[in-house]
């Protein structure tokens, strides 16, 4: 089970570069074939669209086949497959189409892991143990920052996407060699997500699940490449090194997290205070956009550190779910943190257009603004929530 589990670690390495490196594409993808933010805010939201979407029947399917197949099969068709439409596009929606076939690829990669800690560890480790997997496969959200930049200039980027093509289909081969499924669960029970739904004590959970992830997958998946190209003038390079400080941030914001709750004996309380912390993060960021360069950067970077406790969540969650329902519980809580993502590129991409002839500062105040109201909604709603350390 320890090869499997770092065979799924490197295939969540290539999910959360996947998830992120358009930012740093975002002004060759320009020059080269016409893809402005609005396109590449459409194609990002399709990717995170399309792995929500996936969420369902991937929880069906890590119940009964197991996370072997279900993460093999989708990473060696999508992802593999996906970053080679992307290697060849032409045309803005050619990305689009490539994104959403990657997104569907990535899908069942951290969940497949997740339900294999539901199932053969005890609870009480879970928030740790998918603290780790998410800070350490979090590697790839390092290499979609400068090493992209570089490889970009050195290579091009459609050699790049070939190359990651290449990797994408070795590591769907090492899942299917050598993941191990756990053994199903001995419950005759039978159920369904529409019995997760039905469960009043997951309803919050839900809300800070939908717009826990949102600000910082928005911010590192596209709009810190425009904005500090736009606003501070950045290059290809200086956007991948300050990609690069907020993906650190993001890592690690997880590894210190998501073992707290141990420590302080609350799931509840950690997950609202460090999400309030992001929320006036994004508010600060809203009013000094155009200020120093060093506050804006720091600033990014604390939206990526205080943005990490999806770990906790969905532990907060699985503490409430039946060991029968183990891998619909993990893949439903999934799908609101990454469908909130896909539909917040789309909606900010309206939203910077909306205002695109306003100068190059308005647009981006808009949308750290509205980051950091939907943030503190989604934290008024938490505060229903029960605390469960089981």
């Amino acid at each position: 089970m320890k090869a499997g589990l770092a065979v799924l670690c490197l295939a969540y390495v290539l999910s959360q570069f996947f998830r992120a490196f358009l930012a740093v594409l975002s002004q060759v993808l320009a020059v080269d074939i016409g893809a402005g933010p609005e396109d590449l805010a459409f194609a990002s939201g399709l990717w995170f669209l399309s792995f929500a979407a996936m969420q369902l029947p991937v929880g069906w399917a890590l119940d009964k086949i197991g996370p072997r197949r279900s993460a093999a099969v989708l990473l060696m068709l999508g992802g593999a497959g996906g970053a080679a439409v992307f290697a060849l596009a032409t045309l803005p929606w050619h990305i689009a189409a490539a994104m959403f076939l990657i997104g569907i690829g990535c899908s069942p990669v951290l969940m497949a892991s997740y339900y294999i800690f539901a199932r053969e560890y005890p609870p009480a480790q879970f928030a740790t143990l998918a603290a780790l997997m998410l800070g350490v496969g979090s590697a790839g959200n390092l290499v979609a920052s400068y090493p992209t930049a570089l490889a970009v200039e050195w290579i091009g980027w459609r050699e790049t996407l070939a190359g990651l093509a290449l990797v994408s289909a070795v590591v769907a081969a090492g899942i299917w060699a050598t993941v191990k499924d756990p053994a199903t669960a001995t419950s005759e029970e039978k159920g369904s997500v529409f019995d997760l739904l039905r469960m009043p004590a997951l309803w919050p959970i839900m809300a800070i699940m939908f717009v826990n992830y949102m600000p910082s997958g928005a911010l590192r998946g596209l709009w810190a490449g425009p904005f500090f190209a736009d606003v501070h003038g950045f290059t290809t390079k200086q956007t991948g090194l300050v990609t690069l400080v907020m993906g650190i941030a993001m890592i690690a914001g997880t590894l210190m997290i998501g073992p707290l709750d141990k420590r302080l004996g609350t799931r509840k309380w950690l997950i609202l205070a460090v999400n309030s912390v992001g929320a006036v993060a994004l508010a600060l960021l809203a009013i000094f956009a155009a200020g120093p360069i060093w506050l804006a950067v720091a600033l990014i970077a604390m939206v990526g550190f205080f943005g990490a406790s999806f770990p906790v969540i969905i532990a907060h969650g699985r503490a409430f779910v039946p060991p029968h329902l183990a891998g619909r519980g993990v893949t439903l809580l999934n799908l609101f943190g990454i469908g909130g993502v896909g539909i917040m590129q789309f909606a900010s991409g309206r939203l910077h257009s909306s205002l695109a002839e306003a100068g190059a500062v308005l647009p981006y105040q808009a949308l750290f603004a509205f980051f950091a109201a939907i943030l503190a909604l989604g934290c008024a709603i938490y505060l229903f929530s029960k605390d469960n350390m089981g």
